[in-house]
C-alpha cells in the first residue's frame, strides 16, 4: 500500500484514547451533521429570514459570512490543534457554534443575523477541521475508512435534506428555528466529547507558543481574497475599483503571511505542507475536486427544471442520487487501495470522473431525467474512489502532531477550490448565456424565469449550453487533478507503521 517506513515514538504511541469509542464516534457524527446542515439549510428560508428582517440587497452574506469564516480558519484550528490536542479545540469550536446558533435566532435585522453567521462560521471551522483530525487518531490505518464513510455518508445526507428541512421549519414553524434545532443536538454531541474523550497525557514543549500574528495574517488575507471571489461579478463588476483593490489588498496580504510564517518558530501554515510531495499534491488535486464539484451542485438543479422541465424536488432528487453512491464507493475502495495503493485508485476514480463530466455536454437536448440521474450516481461512485483514499492517505503519512494541520490544508484547499470554482463558473455560465440571448441574460434573470414560469424555448437552449460549458471546465478540473497525482504524488505514500489499537 505504501513505503512503510518505523513510526515516530510519538506517531506510534500517541494516538488518542478513549473510554467509549462509540459515544465519541456518535459525537463526531453529531458534529459534521451540524457542520454539513448548516451550510444549506438557510437556503430555502431566504423569503421569510427576509420578510421579517428586511436587507434583501445583502442576503447572499448569510452564506458568505459563514464560509468565509469556516474556511480561513480551517489552518488555524489545524495548527491549534497540534499545539493543544484536539478536545480543547473541538469543544471551544462546539461552544462558539452553538452560541452563534442562539444570537442567529435572536437576531434582530439583517445586519446582527449576518454578523452571527460569522460567528457560527467560527465554530464551524473547528467541527470541520477537527471532526476529520479525530476520525484519524481514533481508528488505525486498516480501520479507517470505516469512519470516514460514515463521515462521508452524514455529510452527504446533511447537505442535501438541508434545504428540504429549512423550508419545511420557515413554513410551518419560524424561521429562527433553523438555528434554534442546532442547540440541543449540539449540546448531546458536546456532552459526549466532554464526557468520553480522553486524549493521553503528551509531553509539553518548553516554549511552545501560538503563532498569533500568523493566524490574524492568515485570517485577514484569506477574507480579503475570498471576499473578492464571492462577491466579483455579483456585488460588483469583476474589473471595477472595489474588485481591483480587494485582489490588491488580498495579494499584498499574502506576502505578509510569506514573511511572518518564515520568521515564526511555530507556523500556523508550515512550510513542510508544501515541501512534502504527498501533502502538497493531495492539497492540489483536492483543490480541483472543490472546483469541480461546483458544476453539479450549484448547475445541475437549474438544468434539471429550465431544461428537463421538472418540479424542485424532482430536480432535487436528480441531484441528490450521488450521496447514494458517493459513501457506498468511498466505503469499498479500501479493498481497491489495499492492493494498489492510494495514488492509483485516487487516479481509477478522477480518471472516471473525467469521462462522466465529459459525457454530459453530450446528453441529448432536451433530454430525459433519467440521463443525468445515471450520470451523477456514476460521478458519486467516482469521486468515492479518489477522495477518501487521498484523505486516509494522507492523514497515515503523518504523526500526531502534524495531523491536524495536514488535515486542515487539505480541507482548505476543497474549501477554497470550491469557492473560486463559484466564482470562476458563475462568470462562464453568465457569460455563455449573454451570448445565445443577445447580452440580455444571466443566471438570475433564469431563477426568476422559473419562478414566474416556464421559460422560453430560447432560454432552455441558452441554459443548456451554459451548463454544458460548466461541464466541459469541470471535466478540465478532474483532468487537471489526474496529471498532478500522476506526476506529483509518489506511486506509494510514505505510510507511517501503527499500532492496531
Amino acid at each position: 500500500m505504501g513505503d512503510i517506513r518505523p513510526a515516530t515514538r510519538e506517531a506510534a504511541g500517541q494516538g488518542t484514547a478513549t473510554g467509549k469509542r462509540g459515544a465519541v464516534v456518535a459525537a463526531l457524527m453529531l458534529s459534521m451533521a451540524l457542520a454539513a446542515l448548516d451550510s444549506t439549510i438557510v437556503s430555502t428560508a431566504v423569503p421569510q429570514i427576509v420578510g421579517d428582517l428586511g436587507g434583501f440587497s445583502v442576503f447572499s452574506w448569510l452564506f458568505s459570512g459563514y464560509l468565509l469564516a469556516v474556511t480561513v480558519t480551517l489552518p488555524v484550528y489545524g495548527k491549534l490543534s497540534d499545539t493543544f490536542g484536539r478536545k480543547p479545540v473541538l469543544v471551544a469550536g462546539a461552544v462558539l457554534f452553538l452560541l452563534g446558533s442562539l444570537l442567529c435566532a435572536l437576531a434582530w435585522n439583517m445586519g446582527a443575523l449576518i454578523a452571527f453567521r460569522v460567528v457560527q462560521g467560527l465554530g464551524g471551522g473547528a467541527l470541520q477541521g477537527t471532526v476529520q483530525t479525530l476520525a484519524a487518531d481514533l481508528y488505525p490505518l486498516k480501520e479507517r475508512p470505516k469512519i470516514q464513510s460514515k463521515l462521508s455518508t452524514v455529510w452527504a445526507v446533511s447537505a442535501v435534506a438541508g434545504p428540504g428541512l429549512g423550508g419545511l421549519l420557515a413554513a410551518y414553524a419560524d424561521w429562527r428555528w433553523i438555528f434554534l434545532i442546532n442547540l440541543p443536538i449540539g449540546a448531546v454531541a458536546l456532552w459526549l466529547i466532554v464526557r468520553h474523550l480522553h486524549e493521553p497525557q503528551r509531553e509539553s514543549r518548553a516554549g511552545t507558543r501560538v503563532d498569533w500574528a500568523g493566524a490574524l495574517a492568515v485570517f485577514a488575507t484569506g477574507g480579503v481574497l475570498l471576499t473578492a471571489l464571492v462577491q466579483g461579478g455579483v456585488a460588483w463588476p469583476w474589473l471595477s475599483a472595489p474588485s481591483l483593490a480587494l485582489f490588491a489588498g488580498g495579494l499584498a496580504l499574502a506576502g505578509l503571511v510569506v514573511v511572518i510564517e518564515r520568521r515564526a518558530a511555530e507556523p500556523i501554515i508550515p512550510g513542510w505542507v508544501w515541501r512534502r510531495r504527498t501533502i502538497a499534491a493531495v492539497n492540489l488535486t483536492l483543490g480541483a475536486l472543490g472546483l469541480l464539484m461546483v458544476a453539479p451542485t450549484v448547475f445541475l438543479p437549474t438544468y434539471a427544471q429550465a431544461v428537463l422541465d421538472l418540479d424542485p424536488v424532482t430536480a432535487g432528487f436528480v441531484l441528490s442520487v450521488w450521496t447514494l453512491s458517493w459513501p457506498l464507493s468511498a466505503a469499498l475502495s479500501q479493498h481497491v487501495y489495499r492492493r494498489i495503493g492510494f495514488r492509483d485508485t485516487a487516479l481509477l476514480g478522477i480518471g472516471a470522473a473525467t469521462l462522466i463530466l465529459l459525457a454530459f455536454p453530450f446528453l441529448p437536448y432536451p433530454g430525459q431525467a433519467w440521463q443525468p440521474t445515471l450520470l451523477m450516481l456514476l460521478l458519486g461512485a467516482a469521486l468515492g474512489l479518489f477522495q477518501l483514499p487521498l484523505i486516509v492517505g494522507v492523514q497515515s503519512t503523518v504523526g500526531w502532531s502534524e495531523r491536524g494541520t495536514t488535515t486542515a490544508s487539505v480541507l482548505f484547499c476543497r474549501q477554497s477550490g470550491q469557492t473560486i470554482g463559484a466564482a470562476l463558473f458563475g462568470a462562464v455560465a453568465n457569460g455563455v448565456l449573454a451570448a445565445r440571448l443577445g447580452g440580455a441574460g444571466d443566471l438570475d434573470s433564469v431563477a426568476r424565469d422559473l419562478d414566474a414560469g416556464a421559460p422560453a424555448e430560447a432560454t432552455r437552449h441558452a441554459v443548456a449550453d451554459a451548463v454544458h460549458a460548466v461541464y466541459l471546465g469541470a471535466a478540465g478540473a478532474a483532468a487537471l487533478a489526474f496529471l498532478v497525482l500522476l506526476c506529483v504524488a509518489p506511486r506509494r505514500f510514505p505510510v507511517l507503521t501503527e499500532p492496531d489499537g
